[in-house]
């Protein structure tokens, strides 16, 4: 996984980077969290913090809704859920902890209360959804 993550950056971001220094030097910052087995010790540990994630996370949905905004409906609502779960569980498969889980998605649905429609989790122990009102 991690050779495949350095190809891509190397042969889809870095090219970008020729036009954008600042999008280049985050890049680099955030590939060097590849080189560590123990982020603790990682000089930009920072990037792994919840409020870093949780921007992180709005800023990747903002640009999907902005790029699909001319589809609209719950297909496009069910990619930004799933992106989401995906980018949970990375940052979170070395350290699950549920609290935290349940917070980013209360966060995550308040993000898209302000965007969109969708089948709202309505009570997290029975895991009922509340469907949009049309």
């Amino acid at each position: 996984k991690i050779e495949e993550a350095l190809e891509f950056a190397q042969e889809e971001l870095a090219p970008r980077g020729e036009e954008n220094q600042s999008f280049l030097e985050e890049l680099e910052r955030t590939v060097s969290l590849l080189v560590f087995k123990d982020v603790s010790n990682c000089p930009v540990r920072e990037l792994l913090d919840i409020s870093q994630r949780l921007k992180t996370a709005n800023e990747v949905n903002a640009a999907i809704l902005t790029s699909q905004s001319h589809e609209k409906g719950l297909n496009t609502i069910n990619n930004i859920r799933s992106l989401s779960l995906e980018i949970v569980h990375y940052f979170f498969s070395s350290d699950p902890k549920l609290h935290s889980l349940l917070k980013m998605l209360i966060w995550a649905q308040n993000q898209l209360d302000e965007k969109a429609t969708y089948p709202r989790i309505k009570d997290f122990l029975k895991a009922t959804l509340e469907n949009p009102a049309v």
